[in-house]
């Protein structure tokens, strides 16, 4: 039961080329205080990155917590999205940052993970990400 919660190293988004393709082409949306940078691709991963910026977190223990926070909170949610994408020919890049000046709450890290992987679903379905 505990090995479905985890995010290892073969779920990470690491590949400097990779993170630079998803921002070039990747859809963008916004979830205060977190943005969503996504796209499908052409292996049947699911892989998260996480990001704080140095201008809104000048502390790296900062940005350290925020990513740490979005890590967690995908941890725990990822798996409605991991079984809508378990039969599908295609995998999902998703890179997740903070957009917020000051450090955020658990709760609202959670919550706008969820209203993400809730709205990539939802794309997942409708078929509008295959465009």
């Amino acid at each position: 039961m505990a090995s479905q919660f985890t995010l290892g190293k073969k779920e990470r988004l690491k590949s400097r080329k990779a993170i630079d393709h998803l921002f070039a082409k990747g859809n963008k949306k916004t979830i205060q205080p977190l943005r969503a940078v996504y796209m499908l691709t052409n292996d049947k991963s699911l892989l998260l990155g996480a990001g704080a910026s140095n201008k809104n977190f000048p502390k790296a223990t900062d940005r350290n917590r925020v990513k740490r926070l979005i890590r967690e909170a995908w941890r725990l949610q990822k798996n409605e999205l991991a079984e809508k994408l378990a039969g599908k020919a295609f995998g999902l890049h998703v890179f997740i940052l903070c957009t917020d000046r000051e450090l955020p709450a658990y709760t609202a890290v959670t919550l706008a993970v969820k209203k993400i992987i809730h709205l990539l679903e939802k794309e997942i379905e409708s078929g509008q990400l295959l465009k």
